[in-house]
C-alpha cells in the first residue's frame, strides 16, 4: 500500500476544500443538458452506482455521474476493439481535461464544471487515463503487488476523485480510499474472469494461481475444482480484508456522502457473496447481486453509516 499511497500524492497538497458555488457560473442551460447526458449514460450502463449515487445531494450525484461518464468514455475506448486506440486515448486525455471543452460535447462539459467546481486534482484524471491505457499493452500481472498499482490506476483514483466531491475532513481520508478502490477492482477482476479471458486478458497474479497449482490452461478450460475454488477463496479473503480496512475511512467524509459511499461498498462486497455462493463459477456466471436484496439492504447501510466512529489512527498498510 506504500507505493500505492505514494501515487496518490502525487495529486497532493490534498486538502479539504469547499465547492464553488453553483451560483457562480454561467452558461447554465448547456451545462444542464450535459449533465443530464452524463446521467442518463450512468443509468444505462451501471444499476449499482446509479442506485448509489442516488443517495447524493443532488449537485453531487450529478457531479458523481459526470465522473461517471469520463471513466465509461475511456473504458471504452480499450474495450471496445477501436482502431488506433492510443490516438483516442491521447484526444480524451487533451477534451477531459480541457477547462474549456468544445461546444456539444457533454461529458467533457460536464466533466470540466465538476473538476473546477470541486476543485478535483487533475492528476487523478491522468493517472486514470493512464492504467486505462495500460489496457492496451500489459495483459498479464505477475504479482499482486503488480495488480494493485493497476487497480490504483483505474479505481482508488475514482475514489479519490469522488472523494472531493462528497467531501472530507482530513487528508487521513486518503489511504481509506485507496483500499476501497483496490477492493472494488478485485471485486470487478473476479466477477468477469470468464469474459476478460475471452477478450485476451487475465487479470489474475501469475504467482498465486501458480501456488494452487493452476496455470493460465486451467482458466482457459473454465473448470471449477478444488484448485480454483481454494484459489478464488483466498482471493475473496484479501478483498474482503480491504474493505473492511477501508470501512472506517467513510467518518472521514462529508455525513451527506456517507451512506451513498458506504452503500456502493457493501453492495459490491455481495458480488463476492455471489460468487461464493455459486461454486465460485466466475466462468459461466457473471455473479451480481439482484435489485429487491440491494433495497433489502439500504436501511442496515444507512444504519452502520450513521454510526460510524471516526478511525484514530490509520489504517494497516
Amino acid at each position: 500500500m506504500k507505493t500505492l499511497l505514494a501515487l496518490a500524492q502525487e495529486a497532493s497538497p490534498l486538502r479539504p476544500g469547499a465547492a464553488t458555488p453553483a451560483s457562480n457560473r454561467h452558461d447554465l442551460q448547456p451545462l444542464k443538458t450535459a449533465y443530464r447526458y452524463c446521467e442518463a449514460l450512468t443509468a444505462s450502463h451501471s444499476r449499482s452506482f446509479y442506485m448509489a449515487t442516488a443517495l447524493l445531494p443532488s449537485d453531487q450525484r450529478r457531479a458523481v455521474r459526470a465522473l461517471y461518464a469520463f471513466c465509461r468514455l475511456a473504458d471504452n475506448i480499450v474495450d471496445e476493439n477501436n482502431p488506433n486506440p492510443e490516438a483516442k486515448l491521447q484526444r480524451l486525455r487533451e477534451t477531459m481535461l480541457s477547462d474549456a471543452p468544445p461546444p456539444g460535447d457533454y461529458v467533457a462539459q460536464a466533466w470540466a464544471d465538476t473538476r473546477q467546481r470541486y476543485h478535483i486534482p487533475r492528476r487523478y484524471a491522468e493517472q486514470l487515463i493512464e492504467g486505462v491505457e495500460r489496457d492496451l499493452h500489459q495483459k498479464r500481472y505477475a504479482t499482486f503487488d503488480e495488480l494493485a498499482v493497476y487497480c490504483y490506476s483505474v479505481a482508488s483514483t475514482v475514489g479519490l476523485m469522488s472523494m472531493h466531491i462528497v467531501g472530507f475532513d482530513t487528508p487521513a481520508a486518503v489511504p481509506y480510499a485507496v483500499k476501497l478502490g483496490v477492493a472494488l477492482q478485485l471485486t470487478n477482476i473476479l466477477r468477469d474472469v470468464g469474459e476478460d479471458w475471452r477478450a485476451g486478458r487475465l487479470y489474475l497474479p501469475l504467482d498465486e494461481l501458480a501456488a494452487h497449482g493452476l496455470s493460465e490452461a486451467d482458466v482457459a478450460t473454465g473448470r471449477v475444482d478444488d484448485r480454483w475454488r481454494s484459489f478464488v477463496r483466498a482471493q475473496i479473503a484479501r478483498t474482503r480484508r480491504l474493505y473492511a480496512e477501508s470501512w472506517p475511512g467513510i467518518a472521514h467524509l462529508s455525513p451527506s456522502g456517507r451512506f451513498a459511499v458506504g452503500t456502493a461498498s457493501r453492495l459490491y462486497e455481495g458480488i463476492l457473496d455471489d460468487i461464493q455462493r455459486h461454486d465460485y463459477d466466475v466462468f459461466h456466471r457473471r455473479a451480481h447481486v439482484p435489485d429487491g436484496q440491494k433495497l433489502l439492504s439500504l436501511f442496515k447501510i444507512y444504519w452502520q453509516t450513521r454510526h460510524l466512529a471516526k478511525p484514530t489512527s490509520p489504517p494497516t498498510s
